[in-house]
């Protein structure tokens, strides 16, 4: 049986993964490692049940004792290391808990990985690392760009990035980069862009829009991604890294207009333009064509048609959401956003 570590399980992405994985993988055993800080979410998981193929661990992944509890006489073929404080307007007001989990879980995490002699280790780093192309630019990022991130979010995951490739270059440990565009889907938290654009109009709130709503964004469907980590897993070179492109560059505002389309609601009395956030990057334009030629990945659903199935499972999981906002999110909603 092949058996393979997820951190960061019953988040976004890495609740998905899981999902994915007992779908289409079902002899494969997961071993889910998750601190549940306020976007890990046991709730992700409803359904899935703890047996022989499936466990789930609460813990950090920069605690080495707990990793090493985790590995004890048992083989583990790949990590997906998903695990990561992931929200730029977070990190710039607190940057310390994104160098904890995200450079030293990275840290700590490698060497135990690489000790125990894992075969493939998977590293989700993100579009963001390159930092940003400005407007006007016909600039677009491949896997050569040096890296430049512009805020605390995307310095740490940058860190953890190279860390990766030291590892690969200095002691050749079996490792992948996949840096992502932003993804969306089901079980995001509601701080991010999309999820806090539909649970607002939902409860009968404006959408705060950044600036004049110009910025441009990639959007990957999270499905996509976790098609992409398995066959990173199976097929890719150690060393490797790649870019995974979305279904099409649109600008923020453009998005919001989607939806209210979907949702058939007027913009005039949806959307809020608030002060922008401080150095809010205005472009990440990935080149794909790596991936694409080496590894047939793409990116393969349409943004209508995910932007469809988002608001559908939404509407369809109110409860969820819910419970999230009724929470400590509504501390942060009141500080983040006082214009509304």
């Amino acid at each position: 049986m092949t058996t393979v570590v997820v951190t960061g399980g019953a988040g976004f992405i890495g609740s998905n993964l899981v999902r994915y994985l007992r779908r289409k993988h079902q002899d494969w055993r997961i071993f889910n490692i998750d601190k549940l800080t306020y976007a890990g979410n046991l709730d992700n998981l409803a359904g899935i049940e703890v047996g022989p193929e499936y466990n789930f661990i609460q813990g950090d992944v920069a605690d080495g004792a707990m990793l090493a509890r985790v590995w004890a006489r048992r083989r583990v073929k790949y990590v997906f290391h998903l695990a990561a404080e992931t929200h730029v307007d977070r990190s710039l007001n607190d940057a310390v808990p994104f160098v904890r989990s995200n450079v030293e879980g990275t840290a700590v995490l490698l060497d135990v990985a690489r000790a125990e002699g894992v075969e493939k280790f998977i590293y989700m780093s993100t579009d963001e690392v390159y930092g940003a192309v400005p407007k006007g630019s016909d600039e677009v990022f491949t896997e050569d760009s040096p890296l430049k991130p512009r805020n605390p979010y995307s310095a740490t995951k940058a860190a953890a990035d190279l860390l990766c490739q030291v590892q690969y270059a200095s002691r050749e440990m079996p490792i992948v980069i996949l840096r992502a565009a932003n993804n969306y889907g089901p079980y995001q938290h509601p701080e991010k862009f999309l999820p806090l654009m539909l649970t607002n109009l939902m409860e009968g709130r404006q959408v705060p829009i950044y600036g004049t709503g110009q910025q441009l964004r990639d959007w990957l469907f999270v499905e996509d991604t976790c098609k992409a980590l398995v066959t990173l897993a199976e097929h890719a070179e150690p060393g490797s890294i790649y870019n995974l492109a979305g279904s099409g560059i649109i600008p923020n505002i453009e998005l919001a207009r989607k939806v209210l389309g979907v949702l058939r609601m007027e913009e005039e009395d949806s959307l809020k333009m608030v002060e922008d956030r401080p150095g809010h990057d205005f472009s990440y334009p990935l080149s794909a064509e790596k991936i694409e030629r080496e590894l047939n990945i793409r990116s393969e659903t349409k943004l209508d048609d995910g932007l469809r199935r988002t608001i559908f499972w939404y509407r369809s999981n109110e409860d969820w959401w819910r419970a999230i906002r009724e929470g400590k999110f509504k501390d942060y909603y009141k500080k983040q956003y006082s214009e509304l």
